[in-house]
């Protein structure tokens, strides 16, 4: 039977609307493993889901399948799907690629930097202190993200920016949750400055040592807290650092 123009164009219509659904539903779910909704190593419950976010289990299944291959779930066969943990090692080498991309961005940054745009990591720095002088742990991390985001954006680098995106998600699934030292928020917030005066002489190396040291020193403060945490027979699962 030939399909007609109007049959073709119903399939094409449907075709659109399941795939707008799958990715609704792979951005929800993206969403509740970052937030901890759903934990690490936690099996996706398929009917649970489906009933949760009034779907069939044809999108959820769908949805996991782009999610395994963003690397936020396992695939196991005749067992499920179930969220990925980060350990130890996994966040070691994120943090490595991280800084290799962070020192790039600012060599890249530098000799285009504008003045609108060291204003507006100025006005971040003076946030960032602010957060460090009332020990807002949370507050700091938050203003973190959005310095290095910002520069990365600010490249212009469309292929740096998903990259470094997809690390920064990647490494949230890190999820081990401990306290912070002032004194290593106020190294951070060095770090920091460090960047902003290399940006602001427009030396692209300096910024890009600046920048990749900074992610490096953020490695030794996120294992520094683990080993610290560890000796204290605090459980490793429950232990994290979010600095660098």
């Amino acid at each position: 039977m030939t399909d007609t123009p109007e049959s073709a164009a119903l399939s094409t219509i449907a075709l659109l609307k399941a795939n707008s659904l799958t990715q609704v539903i792979q951005r929800e779910i993206e969403r509740m493993i970052l937030s901890g909704e759903l934990a690490a190593g936690e099996r996706l419950n398929e009917n649970a889901l489906a009933a949760k976010l009034s779907v069939s289990r044809g999108p959820i299944r769908e949805a996991s399948r782009a999610l395994a291959e963003l690397g936020f779930v396992h695939l196991i066969p005749n067992r499920g799907v179930f969220v990925k943990s980060l350990g130890r090692d996994d966040a070691m080498e994120v943090y490595d690629v991280r800084a290799g991309l962070t020192g790039l961005a600012g060599m890249l940054l530098a000799p285009v930097v504008t003045k609108a745009q060291l204003a507006a990591l100025d006005g971040m720095l003076a946030e960032m202190r602010a957060a460090s002088e009332s020990t807002d742990f949370a507050g700091f991390y938050a203003l973190n993200l959005h310095f290095h985001q910002f520069i990365i954006e600010a490249t212009g680098n469309s292929r740096l920016v998903r990259i470094y995106q997809g690390l920064v998600k990647e490494f949230q699934l890190f999820r081990r949750h401990g306290l912070v030292q002032q004194d290593a928020m106020a190294a951070s917030l060095d770090e920091h400055r460090d960047i902003v005066a290399a940006l602001r002489q427009r030396d692209a190396q300096a910024c890009y040592d600046a920048s990749f040291q900074h992610v490096q020193n953020g490695k030794q403060r996120m294992l520094a807290a683990l080993d610290s945490m560890a000796a204290d027979g605090t459980p490793d699962s429950a232990v994290a650092t979010r600095l660098g």
